[in-house]
């Protein structure tokens, strides 16, 4: 029996597939998002766990501000409210103990870095003069709706062209070879690259990873904040835009086929074998998954596509998080003079990120496909209950540490693994003595948990390569336009356009290209009009 009462399907309920889902909402368009697991957001939500709220990934936020989703789906009636956080981060090296801090401001940043780095200052200064216009540029491309040679004409007519030879030149480099332009110190280049490509599943000494040298640039060209209550503060905002619209959330409904009569899409079929009838359906999940896998009686145009798709490799998770719910303070050792710069903010909030030498990196990314780990890891570690009380109960804190190149294939596997208690005591090491004894709960999300718990194939989650230029000439057209050869069949999610983090602009990109194409109307008179 076939459904057929609703105008549009969304297949996965991750952010983005959220946004896309709320602005057709808006426009008065009968939605229905199918999400597997039993709460949306997918990684970008939160959950409770030893008492506790803990994000599923990091919880900072840079990019989401940066679009104008908040404001045209009125998120903050709905609940969402961002805390900014200053300095973004601190940074530090294994080998070396010297803390200084990225502020949003450059010259706070600076008098951050003249009090351990004062020979990287000027070369900072110059960087920032090269970086922050391409950072914007990006940016403003990225939130200026599906990508096309016209609306980056338009965004750079804007800027008068501010930027783009930059993102040219570096979008072809390795950051590793970008950031020796301007830093002959380790102490500065390897957290960049942390921050950057590593988080990427990429070696900073690759060429395409240059753009991963924006790193600090756009810290000081948009505001890092967390959501109030946590990262999933995000989707609960959007699931009551949905709603609100008219639109429909089925939670622990699996999607096991894309149906096609024609050259158009018919529906979606669910684990219970019900198809669902839609003339628009919008995967919110891994393209090759939903090309090769769940798509069934496709037209003899997409051939091709499917042949492509079928034929690549799929790239294994590299990422691991530890939530370890503490009863009492999680407090550094002696930061050092940078701790005077922080205007009382207490030094665990920010994300504090823990960089091996660029070797070591190097290493790392070599010993994923043959499952060794890093001696030194890179961390990524913060406090969230330090700004945000709300997420624990009072006395007690929550810490997240962020493990990067940690192998899919690790060998051994993951499940008797002494790896994840290996990383909690080396973070030990960098905190007042007692954190290790004053543990009430700790978990660890390991590529095969992404696996298994997020639906996530091989525990890693496809994220778009490349910058706006990446975009303009991709080798996969549905990445970066949204449709796909198949009428009424789209694509969102963070293996297209921008990419992966909470950034938001995939899914309004995706809503921009649906509404576009199939009721332009709806959406002027619901919405405003279109960008």
């Amino acid at each position: 029996m076939v459904d057929s009462s609703y105008d549009a399907i969304v297949i996965g309920g991750g952010h983005n597939g959220l946004v896309t889902a709320a602005y057709l909402a808006r426009a008065g368009w009968r939605v229905v998002v199918l999400e597997a697991r039993d709460i949306v957001g997918g990684t970008a939500g939160t959950e409770s766990f030893g008492g506790a709220r803990v994000n599923l990934c990091n919880c900072d936020h840079l990019t989401f501000r940066t679009t104008p989703v908040m404001d045209e789906l009125g998120l903050k009636d709905h609940g969402l409210a961002y805390l900014d956080i200053d300095p973004a981060q601190l940074q530090r090296t294994w080998d070396d103990e010297a803390v200084w801090a990225v502020f949003h401001d450059v010259e706070r940043t600076l008098e951050s870095l003249a009090l351990v780095r004062p020979q990287a200052v000027a070369g900072y200064r110059r960087y920032c003069e090269q970086a922050l216009p391409a950072a914007r540029l990006v940016l403003e491309v990225a939130a200026a709706g599906p990508p096309s040679w016209r609306s980056m004409a338009g965004v750079l007519a804007r800027r008068a062209g501010r930027g783009a030879a930059t993102v040219l030149s570096w979008s072809r480099r390795s950051a590793v070879g970008v950031l020796r332009e301007f830093f002959d110190d380790e102490a500065v280049i390897a957290p960049a690259v942390t921050e950057g490509p590593v988080v990427w599943g990429l070696s900073p000494t690759l060429p395409g990873t240059g753009l991963g040298a924006l790193t600090y640039a756009l810290r000081h060209a948009a505001r890092l904040g967390r959501p109030a209550g946590g990262s999933g503060a995000v989707p609960d905002a959007l699931v009551s835009a949905i709603e609100l619209g008219g639109g429909e959330i089925r939670l622990g409904t699996r999607a096991t086929a894309i149906r096609c009569e024609g050259d158009r899409v018919r529906g979606v079929e669910i684990a219970t074998g019900e198809l669902l009838g839609a003339p628009v359906v919008v995967s919110a999940t891994d393209p090759q998954r939903t090309f090769v896998s769940w798509l069934k009686n496709p037209p003899a145009q997409m051939e091709s596509v499917i042949r492509r798709w079928r034929d690549r490799p799929h790239t294994a998770g590299y990422e691991s998080k530890l939530d370890v719910v503490v009863d009492g303070p999680v407090r550094y050792r002696d930061l050092g003079p940078v701790e005077a710069l922080l205007d009382g903010v207490e030094p665990a909030g920010p994300t504090m990120v823990v960089a091996p030498t660029l070797a070591e990196i190097h290493r790392g990314y070599e010993m994923l496909s043959s499952g060794g780990m890093m001696t030194n890891p890179c961390f990524l570690a913060n406090v969230p209950s330090v700004l945000d009380p709300t997420v624990a109960a009072p006395g007690v804190h929550v810490l997240s540490l962020e493990t990067l190149f940690t192998p899919y294939h690790l060998v051994g596997g993951w499940p008797t693994s002494a790896e994840p208690q290996r990383w909690l005591e080396r973070f030990a090491g960098l905190v007042e003595p007692g954190l290790l004894d004053r543990i009430t709960a700790m978990r660890a999300v390991t590529p095969d948990r992404y696996e298994s718990d997020f639906h996530l194939p091989s525990g890693h989650a496809a994220s778009f390569g490349g910058g706006p230029l990446a975009a303009l000439r991709s080798p996969d057209p549905e990445l970066t336009r949204y449709h796909t050869p198949v009428k009424g069949l789209f694509l969102t999610g963070a293996a297209t356009f921008p990419g992966a983090g909470v950034w938001g602009a995939s899914g309004r990109n995706a809503a921009l290209a649906i509404l576009s194409r199939h009721d332009a109307a709806r959406w002027s008179a619901g919405a405003g009009s279109l960008p």
